[in-house]
């Protein structure tokens, strides 16, 4: 297969996890240029990688011809400006998650991709785990029946990865938006729009980090179905699954995890059937790549050329993606006030 669609890599984080492209014979996609902030380090994984162009500048990476693809992953407070300057470029864009951490530059973005019909898509790997697949195609398929009500989580340790990627602190990250997009979008994906949220947080005064890392959130959908958030990070690793996803049916309830590096899974009970011993399905890891989520990425990757190739619309895309960071936006805005806080975008 031709290898005629160029991306360029902006962040060596998970950007990383693209690497596979250049080596994968069923795909158009090849990788093309790098960029990040350390040029030792840029021009080392560039030429170990045998990629010829690479940068401490994103716009030089952006306005290149041979690029006519975007893959985002710099630090997340990062991610509005190289996004939007990658679409007023006329570039396709994959952005991993957060989409961004403002609701303005969220707005900006849906507007510039539409305008310009191009592809835009968030990487938001909770939509292409294999465990939450599988629910979401219960619910689909309407074995589920109508949902009642729904909980979904994010709980990591986060104080050791300061080190790592010590942008968390020297910014800092805003963990409501870099940490419960997770749990959140992925009540999105199924439940769509939110109409309401309410927000308590607080410190965990685990590490030096300067701002609330723990969230609790109780969440009302427009259809009506209620749901409960919990996002966790200034904590001791708790002994449960770092993500889950449960959809309270009329005719069943289901439960998806994910663990980096250790298989997914997911536990159902049907109604119909008797007895209440859920029926437990077991999916392999999703481990390659710089942080356990290699085949989640693999699986948008295929599908963002998809919808390059065949001009179809992206599962996340900007329009999409707003809605969850809408809801976060509530849900600071509710921390704040102290208040319930209804979600509200106007494009």
């Amino acid at each position: 297969m031709s290898k005629d669609i160029g991306i360029g890599v902006i962040g060596l984080g998970m950007g990383k996890d693209l690497f596979y492209l250049n080596s994968d014979p069923s795909t158009r996609f090849e990788v093309r240029g790098l960029c990040a902030t350390t040029a030792s380090k840029v021009e080392r994984v560039a030429r170990e990688n045998d990629i010829a162009f690479h940068t401490t500048d994103y716009r030089a990476l952006i306005e290149r011809d041979d690029i006519h693809a975007v893959a985002v992953f710099s630090p997340d407070h990062l991610h509005g400006e190289h996004c939007l300057t990658a679409l007023r470029a006329d570039k396709h864009v994959i952005v991993t998650k957060p989409m961004v951490n403002k609701l303005s530059e969220a707005i900006e973005i849906t507007k510039e991709a539409e305008s310009r019909k191009l592809k835009f898509l968030v990487g938001e790997t909770c939509r292409w785990y294999t465990s939450f697949l599988a629910v979401k195609r219960f619910f689909d398929d309407g074995d589920l029946g109508d949902i009642l009500l729904a909980d979904a989580h994010y709980v990591h340790e986060i104080k050791d990865y300061f080190n790592v990627t010590s942008w968390r602190l020297e910014v800092p990250q805003d963990f409501m938006y870099g940490g419960v997009c997770h749990p959140i979008d992925s009540l999105v994906w199924v439940l769509g729009e939110v109409d309401e949220v309410h927000c308590y947080a607080n410190r965990g005064g685990l590490s030096a980090y300067p701002i609330e890392d723990n969230f609790m959130l109780n969440v009302k959908f427009k259809n009506g179905v209620m749901a409960r958030v919990l996002g966790a990070y200034g904590i001791v690793q708790p002994p449960m699954p770092m993500m889950g996803l449960t959809l309270y049916g009329t005719k069943a309830t289901a439960t998806a995890t994910f663990e980096d590096f250790q298989p997914g899974q997911v536990r159902v009970v049907f109604d119909k059937l008797e007895g209440i011993r859920p029926a437990v399905i077991d999916y392999p890891a999703d481990m390659e790549g710089a942080y356990g989520q290699g085949q989640a990425v693999r699986r948008y990757m295929a599908h963002f050329e998809d919808c390059i190739v065949n001009d179809k619309t992206p599962s996340e895309d900007a329009r999409e993606g707003l809605k969850t960071i809408a809801a976060l936006d509530a849900a600071w805005k509710s921390v704040k006030t102290g208040k319930p806080q209804k979600v509200s975008v106007e494009l």
